[in-house]
């Protein structure tokens, strides 16, 4: 990756804002990430993006974005807003692009639903990198598409302003 996190750029919107290249590209990502890498057959289009802002960070040098995720609206997945589909491509990975996206998505996702926590179901083996954003595992592990996750949550905090470009 020859772009730094500012040198990218970073775009957060609304499912009916993302033009069809883009949303093309997202699903690449997502697909090379967890079918492909993770080697986990599952129905990505599970009807909840059109439900969710995207946060995506993309770099003049590839056509998928380097670090995605999707912020889903509260009511939709759990009672809080929750952050998923998170993806560093391999080009990003190592760099500190990882950390960034969840700091923006955080930070997002605060500022679109203020007051309310934010719910994940994390990889369990990414437990102690969500910790480090202040998300607390509630309850046992459990396998979904074969894979351990860990449901932790983030407890309400303030909002803050983005400055990241929005659709």
């Amino acid at each position: 990756m020859k772009d730094s996190p500012t040198q990218l750029r970073w775009r957060w919107c609304r499912f009916d804002e993302l033009g069809v290249h883009e949303l093309q590209n997202i699903y690449t990502a997502r697909q090379l990430v967890f079918v492909l890498e993770q080697e986990c057959a599952y129905l990505d289009a599970d009807g909840v993006d059109e439900h969710s802002f995207h946060l995506a960070a993309w770099s003049a040098q590839q056509r998928e974005p380097l670090a995605y995720a999707r912020v889903v609206a509260p009511g939709v997945k759990y009672v809080e807003p929750s952050i998923g589909r998170v993806i560093t491509t391999s080009a990003a990975r190592g760099t500190g692009l990882g950390r960034e996206l969840v700091r923006r998505a955080v930070e997002h996702a605060q500022a679109a639903y203020p007051g309310q926590g934010i719910r994940i179901s994390a990889q369990s083996r990414l437990e102690r990198f969500y910790a480090g954003f202040g998300f607390q595992r509630v309850g046992e592990d459990y396998l979904e598409d074969n894979i351990p996750h860990t449901e932790m949550l983030l407890p309400a905090r303030s909002t803050s302003s983005t400055s990241s470009g929005r659709c």
